[in-house]
């Protein structure tokens, strides 16, 4: 189901895509970005959750990562090295992730204001369930008094963008005491359902980002659901 706005906005396809792999998700990133530059595709908003990991960023220090490797093995959680920019984070079950696969180009190539632009998508996300979030000047992030509520890191290559950002709606949030988030040490995490008190449907929350994407991005943007990429999809907005 498409939002209703001007016709001459560029698609951008929104996909639901349930729990993937890491590696799969990196996959399916490479995948979308070659299909845009090519013109195979339309742009897409991919959202997801990934299991347990820790990845880490360009130029990432690896001693952010406080476990050993007993503890990351008994946790089950995987090391990702990866192309993105920003330090060690944590990606798992029940955050929502979302890889923006669009194509700057022609008037907003500006690697600020795009890092700027996302943070307003969530900042309008989080709003939607009565939390507000705040910037701090020098950190990139969404943030909730001291405590970060989503992380971004992105990679934009030729002005086609992927990776992108990571929102913790109902996080164990006991995982970020295994590395220093982000690099930063004196500040805090927290959660949607933590600050609302209430489990939050992790598919109200996608609809919501997808929407306020739209906006912020000035996309036409269709939202569907898609439990396993091969399968016939549904609307996200008309689901059961």
């Amino acid at each position: 189901m498409a939002m209703q706005v001007a016709h001459s906005l560029r698609i951008c396809e929104a996909r639901w895509l349930e729990q993937v792999s890491y590696s799969e998700g990196l996959a399916l990133q490479e995948q979308a970005v070659d299909r845009l530059r090519s013109a195979e595709a339309e742009e897409q908003l991919l959202l997801l959750e990934h299991p347990h990991v820790f990845t880490l960023g360009r130029g990432a220090d690896g001693t952010h990562i406080l476990a050993d490797k007993e503890q990351l093995q008994s946790s089950s959680i995987e090391v990702h090295e990866t192309g993105r920019g920003g330090d060690v984070t944590y990606h798992g079950p029940g955050q929502l992730v979302g890889y923006p696969i669009i194509n700057l180009k022609p008037d907003r190539c500006d690697v600020h204001r795009y890092v700027r632009d996302i943070e307003e998508v969530l900042i309008r996300t989080i709003a939607d369930f009565g939390v507000t979030g705040t910037r701090i000047a020098g950190l990139t992030g969404v943030w909730v008094g001291n405590d970060k509520i989503a992380a971004i890191g992105v990679r934009i290559a030729r002005w086609i963008t992927s990776h992108g950002f990571a929102l913790n709606v109902s996080t164990d949030l006991n995982y970020f005491q295994m590395i220093v988030p982000c690099g930063i040490s004196d500040k805090g995490v927290t959660s949607l359902s933590r600050l609302t008190g209430r489990q939050i449907e992790m598919l109200e929350v996608a609809e919501s980002a997808a929407k306020h994407f739209g906006e912020v991005f000035a996309r036409d943007v269709n939202i569907t659901l898609r439990q396993v990429l091969d399968l016939p999809e549904r609307s996200l907005l008309n689901r059961d």
